[in-house]
């Protein structure tokens, strides 16, 4: 069985042609000799400034992906036609050993970046990747094959990270992960910020806030230049899903926004979702087309761990109850409201009846748990953009989770910029109601700069919120270990990222038995 969800990767014709009217117009009326792949090119200067990276990894392949911009932060300073690009895959850091290699074509309709879905590889193993454009060779990534679809594996470690704002922070926390060597990265979303430049930073977004396809280039350029990042990126493969910052803050859907009328929103979201697939270790069914972008999937890391990863955010129903911090209103409980969407709802829950693993993993972008600041203000009790806005989607989830006895059922999730280690409720208002799994949170890896212990408020809403057992609004990630026994989440946190090189601590741990629904910290 391939748990990898490949349900896009064969096209139709209509399919096809939707894809290539999204690419423009341009690439369609360009001169057919442009088209013809440059074996070689002088460059002036390393194309590879932007690193290198792995994701998706499956029991016998990986994504491998590069961008050549030997200019990055001045549209590439590339020549607008394509370049081959070779890649070779060993067995050793030095490539003694080469087990797999070819070449691929950087398309200048994609920002000549490069996406290469290798094959053939050995499950559960350590491979090193690296490419080559003319006489430039980038620098070597390290990634790792999922174990054998049949394999109860001894341990699968991950990390969850996400939200890293470059002006408020420096990515150490990276650095950190880097160092780590997990065997894969979930990154819960805003991956980069698309506001301007503003002041009070300690670093400056390059250029104004983003609208086109080429100011988002430039912003995953800039990100991209952070040597921080790019360690973690060439440390292990990256598993990415979206949250609103890789288009515009807390978007719904269409909707960007009240005074911005859809069909216009619909340009910049577009940009948007290019430059992100053109920025990510992504397969094939992943890129854009008409109808937006498919990035829910599911992988399997042999019996022991089962990845849902989803998205909340492109087929999500408008916040409800005008935006923002509200008691629910009526409209917050309709039940034709959606977060994920009719058909990746379906794709979900289907999957939830065929498990593959001992633990279920949902990553996803915003908290799905109830998280009540009535105490501090009655009328600003729930934050109507996380779960708690789409009350009967988050209770058909947890109703499913319950009802197909889905094992060990966990969400990963971040948005927040606090960690959360929370247990998941039928009914939170209710604390002795059935307990449906576990929720982990994440924090920032730098938004909202270097943060504090505990959120300003935290301490006079706690006890409306007992399904909360761990709370800290320090910036980090969490390293999780799973086994078949159990799955350990230690919440890492730096004290400060306005400094750079701070080491890491463990905040505090949770570990979830098999078998057992519920939080247990340590």
């Amino acid at each position: 069985m391939q748990y990898y969800d490949r349900a896009c990767e064969q096209f139709s014709r209509r399919e096809l042609l939707n894809i290539v009217w999204a690419l423009g117009a341009a690439a369609i009326a360009a001169p057919v000799r442009a088209q013809a792949p440059v074996s070689r090119l002088a460059f002036r200067s390393n194309p590879f400034t932007l690193g290198i990276a792995s994701g998706d990894p499956l029991p016998t392949g990986v994504v491998l992906w590069t961008r050549l911009a030997p200019e990055p932060l001045a549209g590439g300073g590339m020549p607008m036609v394509p370049v081959e690009v070779a890649w070779e895959v060993g067995t050793d850091p030095s490539f003694r050993s080469i087990v797999r290699s070819g070449t691929e074509i950087a398309r200048p309709e994609l920002g000549h970046s490069v996406h290469v879905d290798v094959e053939g590889l050995l499950p559960g193993r350590d491979y090193w990747y690296r490419f080559h454009a003319g006489s430039e060779t980038s620098a070597a990534g390290r990634t790792r094959t999922a174990p054998a679809a049949n394999a109860m594996a001894e341990r699968v470690r991950f990390a969850v990270c996400g939200c890293n704002h470059f002006e408020h922070g420096f990515f150490t926390g990276y650095r950190r992960i880097a160092e780590e060597g997990f065997d894969w990265i979930l990154h819960t979303g805003d991956y980069i910020y698309e506001s301007g430049a503003s002041a009070g930073g300690v670093r400056t977004h390059h250029g104004a806030e983003l609208y086109s396809v080429a100011d988002y280039r430039a912003r995953y350029a800039q990100y991209k230049l952070d040597p921080d990042l790019q360690a973690a990126h060439a440390s292990a493969p990256f598993i990415v899903t979206w949250d609103d910052h890789e288009v515009v803050n807390d978007y719904a859907g269409g909707r960007g926004g009240a005074d911005v009328p859809p069909e216009v929103f619909a340009l910049r979201r577009a940009a948007g979702y290019q430059a992100y697939y053109e920025a990510m270790p992504l397969r094939r069914p992943a890129l854009p087309g008409g109808a937006g972008m498919q990035l829910h999937r599911r992988l399997a890391f042999g019996q022991l761990v089962d990845l849902h990863v989803c998205d909340t955010r492109q087929w999500r129903s408008s916040q409800a109850c005008g935006k923002g911090w509200k008691s629910q209103c009526e409209e917050a409980l309709d039940s034709r409201r959606t977060m994920l969407g009719t058909d990746q709802e379906r794709w979900l829950f289907a999957n939830l009846e065929r498990p593959a693993g001992r633990w279920t993993l949902l990553g996803q972008q915003v908290y799905t748990f109830a998280r009540d600041l009535g105490a501090l203000d009655p009328a600003a009790r729930f934050n109507m953009d996380k779960w708690d806005g789409y009350v009967a989607a988050r209770r058909r989830l947890y109703r499913r989770l319950v009802d197909t006895r889905t094992p060990n059922p966990i969400i990963l999730s971040g948005d927040v910029h606090q960690h959360f280690a929370a247990d998941l409720k039928m009914d939170f208002a209710r604390p002795e109601s059935e307990t449906v799994g576990v929720e982990l949170t994440t924090t920032s890896i730098s938004s909202n700069g270097d943060g504090t212990d505990v959120a300003p408020g935290w301490d006079r809403v706690r006890a409306d919120n007992p399904h909360v057992k761990y709370h800290s609004a320090r910036r980090g990630y969490i390293a999780c270990t799973a086994t078949p026994g159990t799955l350990r989440g230690d919440f890492m946190v730096l004290d400060r990222v306005t400094v750079p090189g701070q080491p890491t601590r463990v905040d505090a741990s949770v570990v979830i038995e098999n078998g057992r629904r519920g939080a247990a910290m340590q």
